[in-house]
């Protein structure tokens, strides 16, 4: 369970003052409150995934939700009054999956990943409709047009592409960019499409020929994220060197509304509450109102970035997704009188200065794809528990790749070793598991003497607990 930290933000007062007792109570008593709401399973959280959560769609009337997370999965959810309740877990993406889109009707979700492809997903028969190949290299931003009809997507082969939702074929290509396509943007009547890019341009393009209309901004920074404002005639953006702006589309003027210490990484709109917002890579979430771009509201997390940002369907909380396997809420009407930042630190895949050669190497190359318990925890790779006879492919509940569900491989000392010696694209081809490679051989042969107490039933490798620093330290010598 996470532990809650309190950020408080108060006025200086007086050493004796007779109310700071009484503050310092009411405020440590709503810490307590709002620690005991985290720990029953608060509405405020999204739980499920095995990974940190790249993106979170919820639909315009708050009821319907999808999360995206580097476990490869995406996760349907409905939305109540009692929060939100998982409906289905979509497995087919082969690599991380890096944002979603849900349509207006809401009876399909498109999403794309780091496997290069854009899925389409049938949200009531909860399956997939179709796999488009055509980027072939990361995929990072995906947006449908208004009328539910086409789908565009942002790759880093430098193109966006449009994808016909109805027939489910592929549509043009926009080639122009001189570097990754980060973000995607269709016009209010859907007939062009606005593409930021990390060469620092916002280009728009005819979304029936794919032609460029030219260019409406150039920056002297990539830009990471945009969306368009109400009324489309200005674009909110967020850049490689920390600027959250306003572009306006006819003449490329630009309003600086905040610079963040390092890059945006997440920008929302909500024309419904009216209401924008922007996250950064340093963790602070600023809210503005768009009748008049006051400042509304500020919130940091020191334990790590915001990637996407989503808002309740009644417009009291703003959900953030990031390095956690969780999203959280944070309330913003009515504001609490501090916000508790609910991230876990260090993290399960975080190295700590306690830590021996071996396990520093797990929690740093393995851990956070794989679990150690017996249950895979719904991680982007099959559980290690028990791992050491065990033939490679051969766990009924994961879902292997074809590279690996015939494969005759048994884990022991030596095909592990080779393993990292070689890379998984030698040792097992095919397979869902990105590149690890280890050439220090000592680091190596650590790591593999930790799994090997680590993994072992007999060693208690159950609910994610680790040996302790003691009996790893021997088990290593013995070794």
């Amino acid at each position: 369970m996470a532990r809650v930290y309190p950020v408080l933000r108060w006025h200086t007062l007086a050493v004796g003052s007779p109310g700071i007792a009484k503050l310092v109570l009411l405020i440590f008593t709503a810490a307590f409150l709002a620690q005991s709401q985290v720990q029953a399973g608060s509405p405020m959280r999204f739980e499920g995934h095995g990974g940190p959560i790249r993106s979170i769609y919820i639909s315009e009337d708050g009821r319907t939700a999808m999360t995206a997370s580097f476990d490869y999965s995406l996760i349907s959810w409905s939305i109540d009054s009692d929060g939100p309740h998982q409906q289905f877990r979509f497995t087919e993406h082969d690599a991380a999956v890096n944002d979603v889109a849900i349509t207006p009707a809401g009876d399909r979700a498109v999403s794309v990943s780091d496997d290069g492809t854009v899925a389409v997903w049938d949200l009531e028969q909860n399956q997939l409709l179709r796999r488009f190949e055509g980027h072939g290299v990361k995929v990072v931003g995906v947006a449908v047009s208004p009328d539910g009809r086409l789908a565009a997507s942002a790759g880093w082969d430098n193109t966006a592409r449009i994808w016909n939702l109805e027939t489910l074929e592929p549509g043009p290509v926009m080639e122009g960019h001189r570097g990754n396509v980060n973000s995607v943007e269709f016009s209010p009547d859907g007939d062009r499409l606005y593409t930021a890019s990390y060469d620092g341009t916002i280009r728009v393009w005819d979304v029936v020929t794919g032609s460029s209309e030219g260019l409406v901004y150039r920056n002297g920074w990539g830009i990471n994220v945009m969306r368009l404002l109400p009324g489309g005639t200005q674009i909110l953006i967020g850049a490689n060197n920390g600027a959250v702006a306003i572009v306006d589309i006819a003449t490329g003027g630009v309003e600086t509304l905040a610079e963040h210490m390092g890059p945006v990484l997440a920008v929302a709109v909500w024309p419904l509450h009216g209401l924008a917002a922007a996250g950064g890579s340093d963790g602070t979430i600023r809210v503005w109102n768009m009748d008049n771009w006051d400042l509304l509201h500020e919130m940091e997390d020191p334990y790590g970035p915001a990637w996407s940002l989503a808002i309740s369907g009644d417009g009291t909380t703003i959900y953030r997704a990031g390095l956690d396997d969780f999203v959280a809420g944070w309330m913003i009407s009515p504001r609490a009188a501090f916000e508790p930042v609910t991230s876990e630190f260090p993290r399960r895949y975080q190295v700590r200065a306690d830590m021996g050669p071996g396990e520093s190497e797990f929690v740093r190359t393995c851990s956070i794809c794989h679990s150690l318990s017996a249950d895979s925890q719904n991680r982007a790779g099959p559980t290690l528990y028990a791992l050491f006879g065990r033939r490679a492919g051969s766990l009924p509940d994961y879902p292997y790749s074809p590279g690996l569900e015939n494969s005759r491989i048994v884990w022991n000392e030596e095909t592990i070793a080779r393993l990292f010696d070689e890379g998984p694209e030698v040792v097992t081809p095919g397979s869902k598991m990105p590149l690890q490679r280890l050439k220090d051989v000592e680091h190596r042969d650590a790591l593999i003497a930790y799994l090997k107490i680590a993994t072992s039933p007999e060693n208690g490798a159950i609910n994610e607990s680790r040996p302790s620093s003691a009996s790893v330290s021997g088990a290593q010598q013995q070794e």
